[in-house]
């Protein structure tokens, strides 16, 4: 093979170990999150065995990032591809943190027993789970038009993120005995609010791979509409980001 041809090979099997630790990562998200809203406490051993799964993926990931630098002294676009697919997959662990931050809150609300159930938590999860696909489908299809729209949706989780505070807030209030699990309700959401974040960093890694420039927020586009959210519902298992 000529050396471009094995670079090509190289970046194909880059693509699937990310492909893989970005499955890997939203699953242990909505994992962590139906565990809370659905009170599964079966879920947090796989919560944890697709941390450990994420951090290995991590690791793989970085030290073929390096032999490829090291082997093909990629430039210009290829050293781009490169340079996001290190940042991003830091941003794919952090998913991966935050979920067992999650699923290790689950003890308070056992000793907690019954709740309130929030359902603005419901849907600031099916917002960022949204965020996260899209992102990682920009990344996969080099869309730099998909990643300049993830900031506009960004600022939805956050002012989502805001109304849930009040709300919890105003919830603990009425009853301090639920303060220890208003607490841990309201660090739920911020992490949800971190990923979501996360997930925008991953755009504008792409949006830079692809275009040679740093997104500027005056080329942010938004109003982009939201499917309807299905991850509470039990359907069929989501189908897994694939490279087509």
């Amino acid at each position: 093979m000529t050396p471009r041809t094995t670079f090509n090979h190289e970046m194909e099997e880059l693509s699937k170990e990310i492909t893989e630790m970005a499955n890997a990562s939203r699953t242990a998200f909505e994992k962590a999150v139906l565990m809370i809203a659905d009170m599964d406490f079966s879920l947090r051993e796989e919560v944890r065995a697709l941390d450990r799964r994420i951090y290995e993926l991590n690791e793989q990931i970085d030290r073929h990032c390096l032999d490829i630098i090291a082997l093909h002294s990629p430039v210009a676009g290829d050293l781009r591809m490169i340079s996001a697919c290190l940042k991003m997959v830091e941003d794919l662990n952090r998913f991966g943190r935050y979920a067992m931050d999650i699923a290790e809150l689950i003890d308070d609300f056992e000793e907690g027993k019954a709740f309130k159930r929030f359902e603005s938590l419901r849907t600031m999860s099916c917002l960022v789970v949204g965020i996260v696909d899209d992102a990682v489908y920009a990344f996969l299809q080099r869309d730099a038009v998909k990643a300049s729209q993830l900031h506009e949706r960004d600022d939805a989780v956050d002012s989502l993120y805001d109304a849930i505070f009040r709300e919890i807030l105003t919830y603990m209030m009425e009853d301090p005995r639920k303060i220890t699990v208003g607490i841990d309700l309201i660090l739920v959401a911020r992490y949800m609010e971190r990923v979501a974040d996360h997930a925008c960093n991953i755009g504008e890694y792409v949006y830079h791979m692809v275009t040679g420039q740093r997104l500027d927020p005056k080329l942010r586009t938004g109003n982009v509409e939201q499917p309807p959210c299905r991850i509470f519902e039990h359907p069929e298992p989501r189908s897994e980001l694939d490279l087509k």
